[in-house]
């Protein structure tokens, strides 16, 4: 746990936080995002069905209906607050990593995987090609740090105007697929790793990013206190079907039972 002495002699003290301990708040998060779009507003609501204005009207003659669209928002915003963890991670799994190319693999097959699961959830049905899962987001991302990686040797104006380059290329990229979080996460993933070792400004210009999902600089109290470990209570794995799992299984529930 770390400690700092504030102006006053009062000892505040953060806790130290593991990669397992960001993944399991991330992965929470974003069940509660999820539970918010799929249960809430397209199996309860059936958003879908409705205009603004129609919504609107419904909702002053129902005050359920007002109570869940409230719920399903507010669940929603505190979903934000994954986007820079996973953002976060991402890097200090690409900086530590021993196999670069099995880490690619494991996340191409895991977007694959995923979106059949996350256009039931997200879409509410079956094939959607309106918007792409997060996972392609990352995919992008990873491919992008590796480009940034074989220029690293590229210092002063030259090497700021390639790093450059590279990051409006993958805004480019997840534009194309409509990826979910694309612009956030691919500005998020470049701060990140071009000022690692600069914690301030990483943390300033990572909240004024953050706030295109207005909760996600709220996340940044647990990155701050992150302490470097990286060992696993649970198998990494586990975290990679989580995130198609867990849209397969809210998205039945919201098309097929509710």
């Amino acid at each position: 746990m770390n400690m700092t002495t504030g102006r006053r002699g009062i000892v505040w003290k953060t806790p130290d936080i593991t990669a397992d301990g960001l993944k399991m708040f991330a992965c929470i998060v974003m069940l509660i995002q999820t539970v918010g779009i799929a249960v809430i507003e397209k199996g309860l609501i059936h958003l879908d069905q409705y205009t603004q204005e129609s919504l609107n009207q419904a909702m002053s003659q129902d005050s359920r209906l007002m109570t869940l669209a409230g719920i399903g928002s507010i669940m929603q915003l505190i979903g934000g607050m994954a986007i820079p963890v996973f953002a976060f991670l991402l890097v200090e799994g690409f900086r530590n990593t021993s196999d670069y190319k099995k880490y690619l693999i494991t996340m191409i097959i895991t977007a694959l995987v995923s979106e059949i699961p996350y256009d039931l959830a997200i879409c509410g049905k079956v094939w959607d090609f309106s918007s792409q899962n997060a996972m392609i987001t990352m995919c992008i991302c990873l491919i992008m740090l590796k480009c940034m990686e074989l220029f690293s040797d590229s210092s002063g104006f030259a090497g700021s105007m390639v790093r450059i380059l590279i990051m409006i290329a993958a805004i480019v990229w997840v534009s194309i697929f409509r990826a979910e979080y694309g612009l956030c996460m691919v500005l998020l993933v470049t701060v990140f790793y071009v000022f690692d070792t600069r914690n301030v400004l990483k943390t300033v210009l990572g909240c004024i990013i953050s706030l295109m999902y207005v909760t996600g600089p709220i996340a940044f109290y647990g990155i701050w206190c992150y302490n470097g470990e990286r060992k696993d209570r649970i198998n990494k794995y586990v975290y990679y079907a989580f995130y198609p799992l867990h849209l397969l299984v809210l998205g039945v529930i919201a098309k097929y039972v509710l």
